[in-house]
Order: structure tokens, then C-alpha cells, then sequence
């Protein structure tokens, strides 16, 4: 009789950290896509801890590409299965936001622009984890890498993370979606409606890093829940151009960005001042996010209970 671990396409056994947010990330999402996929990995924490040669954690057809191309690749191997008459295979691009957010972004917007029937997953955990902990345009404000470091001058990223799927929205592409490992239910429900569109579909999953960020492996599903309840990550979909909100966080349940913060070392040179900015950014992007779904901003929720 199997077990349960024998069951999981991405197995067992591989090399990622304990408590790695990523990998839990893989095993969730092919266990929902099923067998019949074909898995182009761009270069990453995840190529290098799941393929070293001889050994494999995929138990699914799969390509190693490199960090530019994956989604070239991966339109190539769309292309040759409709050419053969294959219309139910689903070809699944998986990277990290180094090679989605930065390296293969013109890629990606190829990709997009052309509407290839290819589903398109981020594991996003803020950083370049594999190469050593530099910045990637998914590192939020202020926070400390080894290519934004903090000094007498700068002090951690001065910039904000990149709007990835409001970018991917803009492309028209019939879906893009923010999730959180914390919430599996939201990853599998997200990653079973894209499998069932044809199209460009993106999926971006925000999978914290312990090593990169800072913080004991076993508190990674805690740090990635507190994402979301302190807005730093909203998560929502953007299907045939509507926004949806799927977690709403009301100003009476957020919690405060200092509690996000205050468990990852690289935020542990944050003044007060700085947590307030942060602070701002969140509730500011939030209510930008509200208006794009056609809900109350946190204004308007005030006004509403004023009444």
C-alpha cells in the first residue's frame, strides 16, 4: 500500500531547507494539477534542490531551463502538443520571482502578449535565494540584502516590489492570480481554475524564504499567513480583466505590520519611522486594490460605521 509521501508528484527527498515554503509550495501545486502536465523549471532553489543529476523529486515530465527562457520554452512545448493534436496536457511554467519578476520577464510578456496556452507559476519569496540573498523586484521596501544593504547610506531596498499581476492583468490575459502558501486551500482552488482556462495564465504564490529573510524554518507558514493578515500580501484574481478579492482583510481584523516584520532578520534594523512607512505602503496599496475590485476602501468602511 503507498503512503501518502510515495503519492506526492513532487517527492520526497530533495534538498530544500527545512521548513522550505517553496517546496511546500511545488508539492501543492502538482499534486492539484495531476500527472498529466508537463513541468518547465527555470533555473532556482527549486532546480537546484529537486534535479541535481542523478537524483529527481519530479515524478511528472520536466525540462530544466535556464533563468531567461522558461516561458519561451514553455510556449515552444505548448506549440508542438497542439500541433500533434495533444489539447489536454497542460504545459506548467514553474520559477522563482528572480527569473519572473526580473531575468525572464520579457519572456513572460511574450509569452502574454501572444496569449500562449501556457500556465505560468511563481513561487515568490521575495529574493535571490539560491545565488546568495541579493534583490529581486519582488523585495519589498527597506528590506536588507546582500545587494541593498544596510550602511551610513542606504539602508536596505529603497524601492517597493513590482505590481506583477496587475502587469500580467494589463496584458489581457484571461487570468492572473496572488496566493499564499499559508492558505492551501486558496493555492489549489487558484491553480485548478487556471488548469481549466486555455490561454496565458499566471499564478503568483507568495513562499516565504527562512534562509533569505531570516527566520526559524518552522515558523514559515506563521510569517506567510501574517503576510496576508497585515496586507503586506494581498491576495486576489484577476479573471477576463474583473478583480476579485479573495481573502479580505477589514480594518478591524489587520494586524499590524510590526508583527510581519519583527520575525524576519532583515527587517531588524527598522526604526519606528520605518515601520510606519511600511505601515502606509500597505493600507495605501490596499485600498488601491479595494477600488480596482469595486469594494469600500478603508475610508469608506469608516464612513459606512459612522453612520
Amino acid at each position: 500500500m503507498s503512503t501518502q509521501s510515495e503519492m506526492h508528484l513532487y517527492a520526497p527527498g530533495h534538498s530544500g531547507c527545512p521548513g522550505c515554503a517553496p517546496s511546500l509550495t511545488l508539492i501543492t501545486v502538482l499534486d492539484a494539477l495531476g500527472k498529466d502536465i508537463i513541468v518547465v523549471n527555470a533555473t532556482g532553489c527549486m532546480e537546484i534542490n529537486s534535479s541535481q543529476y542523478p537524483n529527481s523529486a519530479w515524478r511528472v515530465p520536466y525540462i530544466h531551463s535556464l533563468f531567461e527562457n522558461a516561458a519561451a520554452v514553455a510556449s515552444g512545448i505548448s506549440a508542438a502538443l497542439r500541433a500533434k493534436g495533444n489539447d489536454h496536457t497542460t504545459v506548467v511554467v514553474i520559477a522563482g520571482d528572480g527569473a519572473t519578476y526580473d531575468i525572464g520577464f520579457g519572456a513572460l510578456s511574450g509569452m502574454m502578449e501572444r496569449n500562449d496556452d501556457v500556465l505560468y507559476i511563481c513561487y515568490d519569496n521575495e529574493l535571490y535565494a539560491n545565488t546568495g540573498v541579493q534583490k529581486s523586484g519582488a523585495t519589498p521596501f527597506g528590506a536588507n540584502t546582500n545587494t541593498t544593504q544596510v550602511g551610513s547610506k542606504h539602508r536596505g531596498k529603497e524601492g517597493d516590489r513590482k505590481a506583477l499581476i496587475e502587469i500580467a492583468a494589463a496584458h489581457g490575459i484571461p487570468y492572473a492570480a496572488q496566493s499564499n502558501i499559508a492558505f492551501i486551500h486558496d493555492v489549489r482552488a487558484k491553480v485548478k481554475k487556471a488548469q481549466g482556462m486555455r490561454g496565458s495564465r499566471v499564478i503568483n504564490i507568495f513562499a516565504p524564504c527562512a534562509l533569505g529573510a531570516g527566520f526559524d524554518g518552522s515558523q514559515s507558514i506563521k510569517v506567510a499567513r501574517l503576510a496576508a493578515q497585515t496586507r503586506m500580501c494581498p491576495m486576489f484574481e484577476v479573471e477576463n480583466g474583473e478583480y476579485k478579492l479573495s481573502v479580505n482583510v477589514a480594518p478591524a481584523q489587520k494586524k499590524p505590520v510590526l508583527e510581519y516584520l519583527s520575525l524576519q532578520q532583515r527587517f531588524k534594523h527598522f526604526t519606528p519611522d520605518d515601520v510606519s512607512k511600511v505601515q502606509m505602503k500597505a493600507d495605501k496599496y490596499w485600498n488601491h486594490l479595494m477600488k480596482l475590485c469595486g469594494l469600500p476602501t478603508d475610508e469608506q468602511v469608516a464612513a459606512q460605521e459612522k453612520k
